[in-house]
């Protein structure tokens, strides 16, 4: 009888020797916290969100067509260039003039659509070689009209430019027609070119405008471009619009109502709209002071949290943090409808440590169980001898 309770003893070691191993979602708090590179090997620093981390975060500044494209003039010109195509319309006065039609009434005549050259010129009969670029279709007439003076008959001039290949911007990408789309008008916006190109063609929350020009290049998303007036910037001319479809996403693993990927607005979203999206934390098993966000941030936003840590003294353009908000305080509500997340952060709720308990002495249960059958299976046995 004395060793009955040995195979009890047993099992109970064995439990405790487990306790380390028993099954999670990931890693409890005090590992998070511990900061140990682990396996991987990959060193990270926790830091806990308040309100002056979050003011350091409100630092990130993305980049804005405004701030990158401000408008100092340089826009869509009138102006005619090489490449464009010029026709020119003659009236006179009176007919039998150069350019009437025989015995015809007509007393006007027009010079069939021609290309500007290379060397800035096109041809008008009877006014020679005119030079056309740089000069406004206006400017044109009234060099066309003193050419002819003297030729014609009072002659009058028009000048359009029927196909412009100097005001041009490219447009493609998620657009229904891209392609060269020219500048109507001085002043064509961004928009303007969009709605030329036949409009977007994929879900709006999804797509980010890119401009490129002279050799820099923005992107910001279309709903800041709709939402911002001021995001809708005057285009130039050789400006190349792309319309880029790219779901943004998060994922999301723990103690929360799913794991899962999620995607979000390419305009962004926020930790509480993020845990929202996945039904909350969940009542039962969560530590609502142990929500985790994982980043890699940028190096001037560590720099602005802690100059001290390791990687941003080592230059490294990508470093791992940890964020953790508390929200079994009110206040970290408010941190988390504050809290920006960005492409491919992670999201990770911690379990409660009253669910380690709880695991824990459901595996005591499973594996004495067993033995605790056996032994008073054995106890009545003895009792029948």
């Amino acid at each position: 009888m004395q060793h009955r309770f040995g195979p009890v003893a047993i099992a109970l070691a064995l439990a405790l020797g487990g306790c380390g191993t028993l099954p999670a979602a990931g890693p409890a708090t005090r590992d998070i916290v511990a900061e140990k590179p682990g396996v991987a090997g990959l060193a990270y620093q926790v830091i806990d969100v308040d309100q002056t981390v979050l003011a350091k975060l409100a630092g990130r500044r993305d980049d804005t067509f405004k701030g990158r494209f401000p408008e100092r003039g340089g826009g869509a010109s009138e102006a005619i260039g090489v490449g464009d195509y010029v026709a020119v319309t003659i009236w006179e006065a009176s007919v039998g003039g150069l350019f009437s039609a025989g015995d015809s009434a007509s007393k006007s005549a027009t010079v069939p659509e021609q290309p500007v050259s290379a060397a800035g010129t096109i041809v008008v009969p009877y006014a020679g070689v005119i030079k056309v670029a740089g000069h406004t279709p206006t400017q044109v007439k009234t060099i066309v009209e003193q050419a002819l003076a003297g030729k014609a008959i009072e002659p009058q001039v028009l000048v359009n430019v029927t196909r412009n290949a100097t005001n041009t911007v490219t447009v493609i990408g998620e657009v229904v027609k891209g392609g060269v789309v020219p500048l109507a008008m001085p002043g064509a916006r961004l928009l303007d070119a969009l709605a030329a190109a036949g409009g977007i063609s994929a879900p709006v929350n999804q797509v980010f405008l890119q401009v490129a020009r002279g050799g820099r290049t923005v992107r910001v998303p279309l709903q800041t471009v709709l939402q911002d007036p001021g995001e809708n910037v005057q285009l130039r001319p050789k400006d190349t619009v792309v319309a880029l479809r790219d779901p943004q996403s998060f994922t999301i693993f723990g103690a929360s109502g799913s794991s899962s990927r999620v995607e979000f607005d390419a305009s962004g979203t926020t930790l509480d709209q993020a845990l929202a999206k996945v039904g909350g934390l969940q009542t039962q098993q969560a530590d609502p002071a142990a929500v985790f966000l994982f980043r890699f941030e940028r190096p001037d936003i560590v720099g602005a949290l802690d100059p001290t840590n390791a990687d941003y003294r080592a230059g490294k353009q990508a470093i791992p943090i940890v964020y953790r908000v508390n929200m079994r305080e009110a206040s970290g509500l408010f941190v988390a409808k504050t809290l920006r997340l960005y492409d491919k952060d992670t999201v990770y709720v911690a379990s409660a440590p009253s669910l380690e308990l709880q695991k824990f002495f459901q595996l005591i249960g499973t594996l004495t169980q067993p033995l605790q059958s056996g032994l008073q299976t054995a106890s009545a046995a003895e009792k029948l001898q």
